[in-house]
């Protein structure tokens, strides 16, 4: 379980640049799980601003406020799992975009 750093920057990144750092450690890293992580990560933010998206169209009908309550957290939390997993040394998937890379 090497590059722990590299894995809570990942994760991390979510929060002031979630399309940048995953794409930067994907090209500049030659660890495959970093890859596997940083394709994740990155389809991980474009599903949830897709959800989200669709989530605040779908208010004017009343759904979308609990779906955009529980996508919000999701974004908020998953990556806060991923962090920890990765300082444990635990491997972590993705929710939603991790069975995609089995």
């Amino acid at each position: 379980m090497e590059n722990r750093g590299l894995k809570v920057l990942l994760h991390a990144s979510t929060w002031f640049a979630p399309f940048l750092v995953p794409f930067i450690l994907y090209l500049v890293v030659d660890n495959d799980e970093i890859k596997k992580l940083s394709i994740q990560a990155v389809l991980f933010q474009l599903v949830m601003s897709v959800l989200i998206t669709i989530s605040i169209f779908l208010i004017i009908l009343l759904i979308g406020i609990p779906m955009l309550i529980i996508f919000g957290i999701m974004t908020f939390v998953v990556p806060i799992i991923g962090i920890i997993k990765a300082i444990n040394g635990d491997e972590f998937n993705y929710p939603i975009v991790g069975s995609w890379f089995k």
